[in-house]
C-alpha cells in the first residue's frame, strides 16, 4: 500500500426527494482512501452506506461536494470501478465462463485474450469445474465467486462491494471473506466494502468507517491494527468489537430518541 490518495471524498452531501420533502441522506462526508487500502463502511440501516458507495460508483451523483479517483472527478460509472452486489447480478442464460467473459466482450477484447483471462480467473477463484454450469445450478457462494470473477475480468483497480456476503450462511461467508482477502493481497486492489456486520468489518478491513444515522456523517474512522489472519476470538479483536458496538448503540439510541420526539410532536 502506498500513501497516495486513490479515492477522495470531499464535502459530499446527498439530498433525495421523498413525498415532496427533502431527505438528507449524506452530510459533510470527507474521506480519503489510499491506493491498495481495504476500507469498510459500517453503520445502522438508513445511514447512507450504500448511497455513498453508489456515489463513488457514479450511479448517483452527490447533491454537492466532489468525489475523485486519482484526481479525476467522478461524473458517471467507469471501468476503473468494479461493483459487486449482494444479489449476484449474473445473467441466468449464460454459463459461468460466459458471465465472466461478458465485460471483456463488451470492450471488444480479442478472443484469445478473453479466453486466457477467463481461464486464469476460473483457476484463481477455484471455478474450473463449474465453467459450463448456469447460475441456477450453483450455490449462493459459488454465484458470488462468479460475480467477483466477472468484476476482476475487467481489471478495475477499485472494487466497490455492497454487502456481497450478506445473504450467505456463516461458513460460506467466512470462506469467501478469506478468499477476498487472498485476492486483495495478490492483486493489490483498493476495496470499499459496505457491511452491517461489526465482525466482518474487523476481520477484513485496514480501516472501519462508522457512519451516523441519517443524515449520514462520519462518526469514527477506526484503524484496525491487527495482524492477519485475524483471530476473532482474541482479546484484541473483541476489544475493538466492543468499541464498535458502543458506537453503533449510540446511533441506535439517538435514532430511537428522534423517533420518540417526532411521535410526541405529532
Amino acid at each position: 500500500m502506498t500513501g497516495s490518495s486513490h479515492i477522495s471524498i470531499q464535502g459530499v452531501h446527498k439530498v433525495f426527494q421523498s413525498g415532496g420533502q427533502d431527505v438528507h441522506a449524506l452530510q459533510s462526508i470527507d474521506l480519503e482512501i489510499r491506493r491498495g487500502e481495504f476500507v469498510c463502511l459500517l453503520g445502522p440501516s438508513g445511514c447512507g452506506k450504500s448511497t455513498l458507495l453508489n456515489a463513488v460508483a457514479g450511479f448517483s451523483l452527490p447533491t454537492s461536494g466532489t468525489i475523485t479517483v486519482d484526481g479525476a472527478v467522478i461524473s458517471a460509472p467507469g471501468p476503473d470501478r468494479g461493483m459487486v452486489f449482494q444479489e449476484y447480478a449474473l445473467f441466468p442464460w449464460m454459463t459461468v465462463e460466459q458471465n465472466i467473459a461478458f465485460g471483456l466482450q463488451i470492450k471488444k477484447t480479442p478472443k484469445a485474450t478473453i479466453q486466457a483471462k477467463v481461464d486464469g480467473l476460473l483457476d484463481l477463484l477455484h471455478l474450473q469445474d463449474f465453467r459450463q454450469r448456469y447460475p441456477k445450478d450453483l450455490s449462493g457462494g459459488m454465484r458470488q465467486r462468479v460475480a467477483i470473477a466477472r468484476v476482476l475480468a475487467i481489471d478495475s483497480p477499485i472494487l466497490l462491494m455492497d454487502e456481497p456476503f450478506g445473504a450467505l450462511d456463516a461458513l460460506t461467508r467466512r470462506n469467501l471473506q478469506d478468499e477476498l482477502l487472498r485476492l486483495w493481497t495478490e492483486l493489490g486492489k483498493t476495496i470499499l466494502f459496505v457491511t452491517h456486520s461489526m465482525e466482518e468489518a474487523l476481520y477484513l478491513a485496514d480501516r472501519t468507517v462508522v457512519m451516523t444515522y441519517r443524515p449520514g456523517t462520519l462518526k469514527r474512522d477506526l484503524v484496525i491494527d491487527l495482524p492477519r489472519p485475524r483471530d476473532v476470538a482474541s482479546p484484541a479483536f473483541n476489544s475493538l468489537k466492543k468499541e464498535l458496538g458502543q458506537l453503533l448503540l449510540e446511533e441506535q439510541d439517538r435514532h430511537q430518541q428522534d423517533e420518540f420526539r417526532g411521535a410526541a410532536a405529532d
